[in-house]
Formats: structure tokens, sequence, C-alpha cells
């Protein structure tokens, strides 16, 4: 990812991301991929997204309000932090030799600890299943959300992707 097109609050990753041949994933199972850069998340992306859902929880909104929760802050929308898994993972892996690719769904999203806004966020992603499907294969992939200087994960999410040749 060059500077130009790096996402805002992201710094530049370590390496491009890992190319894999669409007819080579089911040998790529167990393989981890990453961790991402480092990618800072800002008040103003948490407003808009507050804006975009319609989730106005002050606890993401108003600093007054958060700075007397038990978070002691503004804090990231989860379903935010879940979103940002896309810009992330293109970071970490490229399947090749793909026509189309569709977020099939998750198996199971947790968020063990919030993300204070303002807060570096990476996520490394383990491929832990692939199977074929008419035209393609679906992928398994486990995500964890890491947040710089805390020790549990900001979110754990179990995603299905399909990819179609």
């Amino acid at each position: 990812m060059t500077a130009e097109h790096a996402a805002p609050g992201a710094t530049a990753a370590p390496a491009g991301p890992a190319a894999v041949p669409l007819a080579d994933l089911p040998a790529a199972v167990g393989r981890t991929f990453g961790p991402s850069s480092w990618r800072t998340v800002t008040q103003d992306e948490v407003d808009r997204f507050a804006d975009l859902t319609g989730d106005h929880n002050p606890i993401h909104l108003d600093q007054e309000y958060a700075a007397r929760t038990p978070f002691g802050g503004t804090i990231v929308h989860g379903y935010f932090t879940l979103a940002l898994v896309v810009p992330l993972m293109a970071e970490l892996v490229d399947v090749t030799g793909v026509a189309t690719g569709v977020n099939y769904g998750l198996d199971r999203l947790r968020f063990p600890a919030p993300v204070r806004v303002g807060s570096r966020i990476r996520v490394t992603s383990t491929l832990t299943e692939v199977t074929e499907v008419p035209g393609g294969y679906q992928a398994v992939f486990e995500n964890t959300f890491e947040v710089e200087g805390q020790a549990k994960p900001a979110a754990v999410a179990v995603m299905i992707v399909r990819y179609y040749a």
C-alpha cells in the first residue's frame, strides 16, 4: 500500500499482501497473515460512523459523558471496528485469480475489550478452513483485532468469504 493510497489514520504495512492464487487457497489453511499496519481511529471517524448508522450512543460521541464511564473516554463502535477488517485484511492477503469475492457472513463475533477513540488497532488473520463451493471456494478467516498497549483483543471475528473464479 503506497502512502497516497493509505486509509486515513493508517501507517504503512511492513510488506505488501501475500498473494495466494485461488487454486492454492486450500493448501494455505493454517497460515497466519499479518499483522497489518497500525491504524488510528479518530473521533471524527466515529462521529461519521454514528451519523451513517444512526447509532448515537453517548459512549461513542460525548467526551464528558464517556469520561464518567468505566472506559474513561469515548470508545469506538464495535461494528465500526469490525468494518475496518476490510482495509486491514487487504494489506495482508490477496487471493488472486478471483472474478469476485463476497462477504458470506460471520460464524462468531466477540468484542472482549473496548477500543478507546485515538487508539491504534491492527489485525492478524488466520485461514482456518477452505471448502469448495460451486464456482469457487469458501474461506474461513479468524481475525483478531489488537489494540496497541492493551492485553485483551478488541475483537475476534470468524469471517466467511466466498471467492469465485
